[in-house]
């Protein structure tokens, strides 16, 4: 596949992509691409919807409160989502927004809120962090939008889960400090990936989880980390050792 081009405009769009297809950009599009970027009719940028691959695509026409674009060719095929499951306790807004923006571009295919005993945020924005999905999608290059589930509990996540999938989840009690090891242990290449919140799973929770064949516990390190940072260290090292780097 192509490498992305860094150098343009990228836009999300809904509407299906295909030589000649004529769409207009959304309202708040419109007014970023004529008034902040002050793109005029001829302007060229991409688009791409998480279907169909990524389009050149050019501005035909401009008015006060919208921009009419038409596609002219495919310039990326489109690429498969990812087979990351990534499931994290929803965290404080700011917070959030970064953890979900970084999963997005270290390739996590599902997003899954997850319930648990210490989860502080009750209820979790899907609009907010489909936003923020697709702000990462746009800025790194991403075809594969990720789906974004509704929050279950722990429980039930563990009840439906698939059995040959493995769920490696982060235990700050774990034995060791190096991760490495645990994860080149791990036969299954179906992963799913379970950060807990700020206060960390609780005891009942930590034995549950280490109850069932397809959990493996890894480590994240010496040291103490918030929920946030250990997001992002988690997917890094597991892409690392055992994903698709």
């Amino acid at each position: 596949m192509m490498r992305a081009n860094y150098k343009m405009q990228r836009i999300f769009v809904a509407d299906n992509l295909s030589p000649g297809t004529a769409f207009s950009a959304s309202p708040t599009q419109s007014h970023y691409l004529s008034h902040v970027l002050r793109l005029g009719e001829g302007a060229e940028l991409l688009a791409f919807n998480g279907r169909d691959g990524e389009w050149l695509v050019r501005i035909t026409t401009r008015t006060k409160k919208a921009v009419h674009l038409a596609a002219l060719e495919q310039t990326r095929e489109q690429s498969e989502t990812p087979d990351l499951v990534y499931c994290f306790a929803p965290l404080k807004q700011g917070r959030l927004d970064y953890l979900v923006q970084k999963a997005v571009e270290m390739g996590a295919g599902v997003l899954q809120p997850v319930a648990t005993q210490h989860t502080q945020v009750a209820k979790v924005g899907i609009d907010r962090i489909r936003s923020n999905v697709i702000e990462a999608a746009e800025q790194c290059g991403i075809l594969a939008v990720p789906e974004i589930r509704e929050t279950v509990r722990l429980d039930r996540l563990l009840a439906d889960w698939e059995p040959d999938r493995c769920l490696i989840f982060c235990d700050e009690d774990a034995e060791t400090n190096n991760p490495i090891a645990k994860l080149q242990a791990i036969p299954a290449r179906k992963l799913g990936l379970l950060v807990g919140p700020e206060g960390g799973f609780s005891d009942d929770e930590r034995r549950m989880l280490r109850a069932l064949p397809f959990v493996a516990a890894i480590p994240l390190g010496p040291r103490i980390l918030r929920a946030d940072t250990a997001a992002v260290a988690a997917l890094a090292v597991v892409q690392a050792t055992i994903g698709d780097w």
